[in-house]
């Protein structure tokens, strides 16, 4: 597998780009901005993006989808409890000093239990809500890998005092879904530097209640 993580916009959004090296098909995940950069690592793979996967609403993971969707041609999906953040992207531009992204179409909804199928590749959907109410993470079991969106950080959690995000949810969704994969299983997050998921369980202080 073609694993590239690019970090994009003035928040550095790890954003990843996946490819099956045998049929060159790929996904790209939280294309927040920077698309050219994108397209351009797209290139120099020789692949053919068959899929675009927003982790939840915020701007930063989310700002490039609409010109990603229009450069590739590949639907979007989104876990459609996020859809109110879509609406107020402008609002959320504004907050960040930052230009308005444009509509984004949301083509299909990244539902819990769903696998989405790229080539080769499978990624399950787990509904991680509490940074967002429809944050998902995305968990590649063939490859040992999750990728955690605003969940679940190096030595910290997503925030959850931005309008619609819930504290208590977010542990509730970080123990039932992520904690019971694999303690080996490499975690990505939505910014900073990878972890893993028994490493986290060790030495996250805001996971002490959940070990």
């Amino acid at each position: 597998m073609i694993h590239e993580i690019l970090p994009v916009g003035p928040l550095a959004c790890n954003c990843s780009i996946l490819g099956d090296e045998t049929t060159r098909e790929a996904v790209v995940i939280d294309p927040g901005d920077d698309v050219g950069e994108i397209l351009a690592i797209v290139s120099r793979h020789g692949l053919r993006v068959k899929m675009i996967v927003v982790t939840h609403a915020h701007i930063d993971h989310i700002g490039g989808a609409a010109a990603l969707r229009a450069a590739t041609g590949a639907p979007v999906y989104m876990n459609a409890d996020d859809q109110a953040l879509v609406d107020y992207l402008d609002v959320q531009a504004a907050w960040l000093g930052m230009a308005p992204p444009g509509r984004v179409e949301v083509d299909s909804e990244a539902r819990d239990g769903d696998r989405l199928r790229v080539g080769g590749l499978e990624l399950h959907v787990l509904h991680t809500p509490g940074h967002t109410p429809g944050s998902i993470s995305l968990w590649l079991p063939a490859e040992g890998r999750l990728l955690a969106g605003d969940t679940l950080f190096r030595a910290s959690i997503g925030r959850t005092d931005l309008p619609g995000g819930d504290g208590r949810l977010i542990l509730r969704s970080i123990a039932d879904k992520l904690l019971v994969l694999d303690e080996a299983t490499l975690v990505i997050p939505g910014h900073g530097p990878e972890t893993t998921i028994g490493h986290e369980k060790e030495t996250n202080p805001f996971l002490r209640g959940l070990r």
